[in-house]
């Protein structure tokens, strides 16, 4: 009984496979918490104010700021301030293919 070689290029295919089920779970796991995705789903549209993100998802701005700085450390979504309000828009393509996929 000999070793078993993987061929060369399935070890490649795996490698790869590995790697991208690595960031498609990283992906997934800041999009995991139920405010983040409710407010992804909200910028899906289009950009909108925090005080309307707040009103329209019933999330208190103290928790609803604490999600809207995971999604943009994440570099999901990207905010542009305007006088004294602040407005988000989705910043990364992923997250609109994926709330379309659902």
């Amino acid at each position: 009984m000999g070793l078993s070689v993987m061929p060369r290029e399935l070890s490649h295919d795996i490698a790869e496979m590995v790697e991208n089920a690595g960031e498609a779970a990283d992906f997934l796991k800041k999009l995991a918490h139920p405010s983040r995705l409710m407010i992804v789903c909200a910028l899906v549209d289009g950009e909108r104010s925090v005080r309307d993100l707040e009103d329209t998802l019933g999330i208190r701005q103290p928790g609803l700021s604490q999600q809207i700085a995971e999604l943009r450390e994440a570099g999901f979504i990207a905010g542009r301030k305007q006088s004294k309000h602040m407005y988000y828009r989705l910043a990364d393509g992923r997250v609109s293919e994926f709330i379309a996929m659902m």
